[in-house]
């Protein structure tokens, strides 16, 4: 018997524990591929990246207790802030910092939905700010993608190839696939790219394991082992609220796909506060914000099982394989024309859905308000500006285009109100 369209209720168990083990199994290897591609991109630690997903995790299970099938991993939007950080003079721990701040940030937005409602938040991130927002995260990473896969006409001919096998497998699985390969296009590209790598020898499977034990502990960077840097925490801060309305869109989504309100109950306050906590905790060890995972609500989608006994198993195992060495051996080996292949199809889809946000909303690019708002985030998002706020920090790409569609969106429609009353 299905439960609002679930053939395994939110709290309830599988019938049987491999019935369990393969649906956990499942959803693991939904989220690993986005989930081990942000530290690979950004320099993190990939074993602490799963780790940081698993607990992550499972504080939001207890902050929500137990009503929503929501597995978090790796978010893509700090991407571009990471990176920056990591090469800055300041370091690695301004994103740390950062990334904690953001986790404060969700909890304080969270607390305020507690007492005063949602109502404030629709109207200072509605669609004609969100899209622009994650378009701008999108085509902000495309140099990189075009780079790693060797489109930049110095890379010789090899890269380019396997770039596009890897990039060919994404589009085929894509399109053409059925069941769970559709689901995991991008994990088995990292293989059957992996494969040509060693074909044209791209990669050494000598030397592959050197450096790793079978079991060794993730590198965790611990809060209190670097000095406390908040230099970055303007450029990180403007991003939670990208964050915050993909938290919101993901929620509605698959409160369509179970038949249930999650922003009514457990309510937007408490799962809010659950992302929060597990991206603050995540930044704590060493890892990447998390967020909620598209990728996994595909497989609630797919396979109707919204059992949160199901996810919960899946974050065990995550934290798990952040243990295993010779898996992080594999991930770190993998060449960046096989990573560029992925990413030309994944960054485009990250613009493309800031796209199909305006779209969905129906936004009216003829009105001239909408128009300015969004072509001035786009210019300002893709075009450099920089806005610097001391000798250590700037405010620049997607973290100044926020900030400035937010008031700009505000402030137009305030002019709007007063000519009306005029």
């Amino acid at each position: 018997m299905e439960k609002n369209g679930l053939i395994v209720g939110i709290q309830e168990k599988p019938k049987s524990v491999a019935s369990w083990l393969v649906l956990s199994l499942q959803h693991v290897f939904a989220m690993f591929g986005a989930t081990v591609l942000v530290p690979l991109l950004t320099g993190l630690d990939v074993g602490v990246a799963l780790v940081a997903s698993g607990i992550g995790t499972l504080i939001y299970i207890a902050c929500t207790k137990a009503k929503v099938p929501v597995y978090l991993g790796s978010s893509f939007a700090y991407i571009p802030a990471i990176s920056a950080a990591v090469l800055s003079t300041a370091g690695v721990g301004t994103a740390y910092v950062g990334l904690m701040v953001v986790g404060l940030i969700y909890a304080v937005v969270a607390v305020i939905i507690r007492f005063v409602g949602n109502s404030w938040l629709k109207k200072l991130l509605p669609p004609v700010v969100i899209g622009p927002m994650i378009i701008i995260i999108g085509m902000t990473l495309a140099p990189v993608a075009v780079g790693s896969a060797g489109l930049d006409g110095q890379s010789g001919w090899k890269i380019p190839v396997v770039a596009l096998i890897t990039f060919l497998t994404v589009i085929v699985l894509s399109i053409k696939a059925k069941g769970f390969l559709k689901i995991v296009p991008f994990l088995v590209a990292i293989f059957v790219g992996y494969i040509a790598a060693v074909i044209f020898g791209l990669v050494d499977l000598g030397t592959v394991f050197e450096g790793y034990r079978f079991l060794q502990v993730p590198n965790f960077t611990f809060l209190g082992t670097y000095p406390v840097d908040f230099s970055a925490v303007l450029v990180f801060a403007p991003l939670a609220f990208v964050t915050i309305a993909e938290h919101i869109g993901d929620h509605v989504v698959l409160g369509e796909i179970t038949g249930n309100d999650f922003l009514a109950d457990p309510g937007l306050q408490n799962t809010l506060m659950g992302d929060g906590i597990a991206t603050f905790v995540a930044a704590a060890i060493g890892g990447p914000a998390n967020t909620t995972y598209g990728e996994n609500t595909g497989v609630v989608a797919i396979t109707k099982v919204g059992s949160v006994y199901v996810t919960g198993l899946a974050a065990i195992f995550a934290i798990l394989l952040g243990f295993f060495g010779w898996i992080q051996a594999f991930i770190n080996s993998i060449p960046w024309a096989v990573i560029g292949g992925m990413t030309i199809v994944l960054y485009g889809l990250i613009a493309a859905n800031g796209v199909k946000i305006l779209i969905k909303d129906k936004t009216d690019l003829g009105n001239m308000k909408n128009l300015i708002v969004v072509s001035t985030m786009l210019v300002i998002g893709l075009g450099g500006a920089l806005f610097q706020l001391n000798t250590a920090s700037a405010l620049s790409g997607m973290s100044l285009a926020a900030i400035v569609g937010i008031l700009l969106n505000q402030g137009i429609n305030l002019l709007e109100k007063v000519g009306k009353k005029a």
